[in-house]
């Protein structure tokens, strides 16, 4: 079936798009308190200018917080996104200076990134702008480049830091950091938050709030028995949630109906590994 099929579907169910799509959508953040307290927490390291980290197993809706931060940031913000983490550490220095500035650099050569962006740091301080530095997948982040950055988040004036730190990534980089060879930038953690799946209340806030963002009509149904059988299923986990959801609404229009079975959800959890 292709996508302009898929979405005939969706259409024909009353959506006005697809409700539960596996891609980090900003128009469906979730205002869970599990997700508001992570953004709290990000929102508050960025507030005190010290390194903030952020873990989470796979699916947990990491990479959704930061999209949705990016989306509505804070005043007097820049923010320089890293969405790689596997790169060198010039490299990375080079994404930062592109991100901040909107143009390479002439000199990409590790020892001119080194004193260009302190320079580049303090310009905009010194402009009113604070720098923040989110790194998603930070857990795939190399000994050498976390060193690299560490000491680059040191650079301060008299009163403030110059470029505040965030870390988001898998419970791994708990474990990494928690090794000797990483005391310096653990200790230099202030803020850290680790999100944990969704309650029973929270995921059926959680699929009625998508629901209501995608349905125009408002004719598809959910019954308590089937909202119970998803959380069951997917643990309280975002993807696996709208991977459940997707199936079955999918098998609901394959039958012509605008509701929801709880035979469906089950052979939906048939399709896919938790």
């Amino acid at each position: 079936m292709t996508t302009l099929d898929l979405n005939i579907c969706y259409e024909e169910l009353g959506f006005t798009e697809p409700p539960f799509r596996l891609t980090p959508d900003t128009d469906f953040f979730f205002p869970g308190s599990h997700h508001v307290e992570a953004l709290n927490h990000l929102q508050f390291g960025i507030a005190s200018g010290g390194l903030t980290m952020l873990t989470g197993e796979v699916g947990l809706g990491k990479t959704l917080l930061c999209r949705h931060l990016l989306r509505h940031p804070p005043r007097g913000v820049r923010f320089a996104y890293l969405m790689n983490p596997d790169q060198s550490y010039g490299d990375l220095l080079t994404s930062i200076y592109e991100d901040l500035t909107g143009t390479l650099p002439e000199d990409q050569s590790l020892g001119a990134l080194q004193r260009e962006l302190p320079k580049l740091l303090l310009r905009l301080a010194e402009g009113g702008e604070r720098v923040v530095v989110l790194v998603d997948e930070a857990h795939r982040l190399s000994g050498k480049v976390l060193e690299g950055l560490r000491l680059l988040s040191n650079l301060d004036t008299e009163k403030d830091k110059l470029m505040c730190l965030l870390l988001v990534g898998q419970p791994e980089l708990e474990q990494k950091l928690a090794t000797r060879a990483f005391r310096p930038l653990r200790q230099r953690i202030s803020v850290r938050y680790r999100l944990e799946p969704l309650t029973y209340r929270e995921t059926r806030d959680y699929i009625l709030h998508r629901l209501h963002v995608a349905d125009a009509t408002h004719r598809f149904h959910l019954g308590t028995g089937v909202l119970r059988l998803i959380y069951w299923w997917s643990g309280g986990v975002p993807r696996r949630i709208n991977q459940l959801c997707d199936r079955a609404l999918l098998a609901a229009y394959a039958q012509g109906r605008h509701t929801v079975a709880p035979l469906m959800v089950w052979r939906a959890s048939k399709e896919f590994i938790p």
